[in-house]
């Protein structure tokens, strides 16, 4: 049996306990629960990755140092990178790692609901979960059943890529975010700053996405990414430790010394 095997079952599982509370929309309640449980169990490769983007906004500074004085001489500068990342106990992949191990449990879920006949057949409010955005506008437009389910994901999808892209934009101030990327990508750190500058657009992809794919797998990119956004909101990703706290300090001590 397959891991697409595997999952279908979950899902169907989940589908019929679903059922008495969600009706004929249960497999799509399925498909958003079971996205929900799979990022949970993945939630301690998240928090690893966070850690890693920390220990690399972390060396950014002396990184870039290193960059700036060997630059010209890149196998002095290869060397004085592994010194360093050797010194502090780094990887160079940190952060990195864990991600990818997450893709081929993405990728999965992904084919899944794109490809398999049984969940694709069923509805959520009357819209098929294997039809896509252009077929509902055809059949009933904007304002049909399946144009507003659609509609009401494309909103979730717009205020949850709206945040990211406003709490990224703040973090590249604070300099944690492009710091970051900036360290990952040494010693081509110009190319990490470019992908730094990119990164806020990224958010507004997954509005493509939900147009083009079967409603199915746009239910799971939609809750994936909803997900997402909350979970390193809580982990407070690409806040270097302490910064927080730092900003208040700083004008509790502006308001001591202007009270003396």
């Amino acid at each position: 049996m397959s891991v697409f095997d595997v999952f279908a079952e979950l899902v169907a599982r989940l589908s019929g306990v679903l059922a008495p509370v969600f009706g004929a929309s249960a497999t799509a309640a399925a498909i958003v629960g079971f996205t929900l449980c799979v990022r949970l169990a993945l939630h301690p490769l998240a928090r690893a990755a966070v850690r890693g983007e920390r220990v690399r906004a972390a060396l950014a500074p002396r990184m870039a140092e290193l960059n700036r004085r060997y630059g010209s001489d890149p196998v002095r500068l290869r060397r004085e990178l592994e010194r360093l990342r050797s010194q502090e106990g780094a990887s160079p992949v940190a952060g990195c790692l864990p991600m990818l191990l997450q893709l081929p449990v993405f990728f999965a879920m992904y084919h899944l609901f794109t490809a398999d006949e049984a969940l694709l057949g069923h509805t959520l409010l009357g819209a098929p979960l294997g039809g896509r955005w252009f077929g509902a506008l055809q059949a009933g437009g904007v304002l049909g059943g399946p144009g507003l389910v659609y509609g009401a994901l494309f909103v979730l999808v717009g205020a949850v890529a709206t945040w990211t892209y406003v709490r990224t934009r703040r973090l590249m101030a604070a300099g944690t975010v492009g710091a970051a990327a900036t360290a990952g990508a040494a010693p081509g750190v110009a190319g990490g700053a470019a992908m730094a500058r990119m990164l806020p657009l990224l958010s507004f992809g997954t509005l493509a996405t939900v147009a083009f794919v079967p409603l199915a797998a746009a239910l799971y990119v939609v809750t994936s990414t909803t997900w997402t956004a909350v979970e390193r909101a809580a982990l407070r990703a690409g806040r270097a430790p302490g910064a927080s706290g730092a900003p208040a300090a700083g004008a509790a001590s502006r308001r001591r010394r202007s009270t003396t």
